[in-house]
């Protein structure tokens, strides 16, 4: 099923790309398409997921917040990795696809109503580990999740607020940090400049 997963995600990259949609616009859609292609109800998604039904009908609709724990659970519940949504032109030369990620060609998924986006710097997520760039606009908060792994990360540019397990660490320009992603953690965008910060995340969570 993962690899089948990778492979659809693939297929529906490219094609979002060469129709030039809103990469925010696209989420909603791909969880209702996907549902409908399971033939999966909207109340039997819902319940899945553990979220009520008519959140579930604004998140397809592109008309309420989607956090990324939200998304993991509609993921695990549809049997798909959280790669799925990623879009971005996949038209990479041969040679370099599996080495590679020109900054023109990274996957994108961002989070609707969050003010979150996130970039796939890894050429894929086959190998064990995955490296993203997240932006995240001032005021935007991923809100908290957890999941199995590890992960580490540096602040680019902006300022962060990170919490894990409960404790709030504020992270200026160039801080780092490290923790077990089985702790439950949450960042913020505390600042009034957009955030960047690198993660690194072993085993791959997208």
């Amino acid at each position: 099923m993962a690899i089948r997963s990778m492979r659809a995600a693939d297929e529906w990259a490219a094609s979002q790309a060469e129709s030039n949609m809103d990469p925010e616009a696209v989420v909603g859609g791909q969880i209702r398409e996907l549902r409908k292609m399971k033939k999966l109800t909207l109340t039997q998604l819902a319940h899945a997921a553990g979220i009520s039904v008519g959140y579930l009908s604004q998140i397809e609709r592109n008309q309420s917040k989607l956090p990324i724990g939200v998304l993991k659970k509609l993921s695990d519940a549809l049997g798909v990795h959280m790669n799925w949504f990623f879009n971005g032109n996949m038209q990479a030369p041969s040679e370099e696809r599996n080495i590679i990620v020109r900054k023109d060609r990274r996957r994108r998924l961002t989070f609707t109503g969050l003010g979150i986006v996130e970039e796939l710097l890894s050429p894929n997520l086959a190998g064990p580990l995955e490296l993203l760039l997240s932006t995240v606009e001032p005021g935007a908060d991923s809100g908290e999740y957890s999941h199995d792994g590890n992960e580490a990360g540096i602040v680019i540019t902006g300022q962060l607020d990170l919490w894990v397990d409960g404790r709030r660490f504020r992270l200026e320009e160039g801080d780092s940090f490290s923790f077990a992603s089985t702790s439950r953690h949450r960042c913020a965008n505390p600042g009034k400049v957009p955030a960047k910060v690198v993660w690194v995340i072993t085993p791959p969570h997208y």
